[in-house]
């Protein structure tokens, strides 16, 4: 298994509260972290799409009594909504830390029949797809990480193609069966696969719900809620703009991101960095990958938006602690960058008085105001005090 950082992470929440939801897109790893918890500690494992284990919770308060004293791990939770309202008595009947480890691969938010809260019982965590920090601890290479993506069975693939093929069959179950599993809808497999395509098409721009509507022949509404999906599943990143009280005129869309670069490279059908090199996608492709790698190393007290108004001023990220801007970045596909007049000009908006371009793979060096370093240098060395 590689090395994780965030099994840490699931180890302190279950220490800190009854019960775990451990969120993230399917083949992520959920699975493969949460049984490497169940040497040497009393647990027990129920996945719900095997007939037998959700047999065994047709009567859950029954059942949660009976294995109190164990911890109870529970995949793709959101295949059985109902068990979300049988926890809470479950939780306050017998408290104690530890007590579920829940795993999902859709938003709670976005499930049907979710409508019982927890809150104050259970620690939400999102489990992502492997970052720079980690592929460098497991030893992988960060232009195989940006290439093949995250997930763990593509990263560590034998060679692209298979790792490639391994993307495309990940999408082909999503669109054929995840989907209508995940949310309980019915929906069309060639629609949601044009809609997805022309999001990967269009990464990192800004979102028009109606032009997409137009080319797929549906409602702007209907391209809406498959964002939604999209984004419920945690394949989708929606980055909205920063706004601030200003009487400039601000760009007020989304952007919208196919959140692993080795998916949105599948759907783009581009193997190899000489052939994303070669498309036109490989700037905004790198743009998404570095925003990834950012968002996930945020103290949790910053947020991440983007700014653009219509005189020319825009940064890729504007990191927000409260409602004060505390860093703007830019992001460049060149290890010699040019820093752009708009970039100036958003420093001068937010009232910053440095900002960051990040690059492959460049050596650290200033120029005016502006810190230019590779992502990796600034994930480590930056970001941790970031605010402070």
């Amino acid at each position: 298994m590689l090395h994780r950082y965030y099994l840490q992470k699931i180890k302190e929440g279950l220490a800190q509260f009854p019960a775990l939801a451990l969120l993230g897109p399917r083949q992520i790893g959920k699975s493969t972290m949460a049984r490497s918890l169940l040497s040497g500690k009393k647990a027990i494992f129920l996945d719900l799409e095997v007939l037998s284990n959700r047999n065994r919770l047709n009567d859950p308060e029954t059942f949660f009594r009976e294995h109190q004293g164990e911890l109870v791990i529970i995949d793709e939770i959101q295949t059985m909504p109902e068990l979300f309202t049988a926890l809470r008595p479950a939780i306050d009947e017998h408290r104690h830390a530890g007590r579920f480890l829940l795993l999902g691969s859709a938003s709670p938010s976005l499930v049907k029949g979710v409508s019982e809260s927890l809150a104050g019982r259970v620690r939400y965590l999102e489990l992502p797809p492997i970052n720079i920090l980690e592929a460098e601890k497991n030893k992988l290479d960060i232009n195989m990480l940006w290439i093949r993506g995250g997930f763990p069975s593509s990263l560590t693939a034998r060679t692209g193609s298979l790792s490639l093929t391994w993307r495309q069959e990940l999408i082909r179950s999503f669109v054929e069966r995840d989907l209508t599993q995940l949310f309980h809808i019915s929906i069309s497999e060639n629609t949601v696969r044009n809609f997805w395509q022309m999001i990967a098409h269009q990464q990192g721009s800004l979102f028009n719900a109606q032009s997409i509507a137009l080319s797929l022949g549906v409602t702007g509404p209907t391209v809406k809620r498959y964002l939604e999906f999209l984004n419920g599943a945690f394949l989708v990143r929606i980055l909205e703009p920063w706004f601030v009280n200003t009487s400039k005129r601000l760009v007020k869309s989304p952007k919208v991101y196919v959140r692993d670069s080795g998916l949105l490279h599948a759907l783009l059908n581009l193997e190899n960095k000489n052939e994303l090199l070669g498309h036109p996608v490989a700037g905004f492709s790198w743009e998404g990958f570095v925003i990834e790698q950012v968002i996930q190393h945020l103290p949790e007290s910053i947020r991440a938006f983007f700014y653009r108004t219509h005189h020319g001023a825009e940064a890729d990220l504007v990191l927000v602690k409260g409602i004060t801007p505390v860093a703007a970045i830019e992001i460049k596909l060149t290890n010699a960058p040019i820093i752009s007049r708009g970039f100036y000009q958003c420093l001068g908006d937010l009232k910053l008085t440095k900002g960051f371009l990040l690059t492959p793979n460049s050596e650290t060096y200033s120029q005016k105001q502006i810190q230019i370093m590779n992502v990796k240098e600034f994930v480590k060395k930056i970001l941790p005090t970031i605010g402070a």
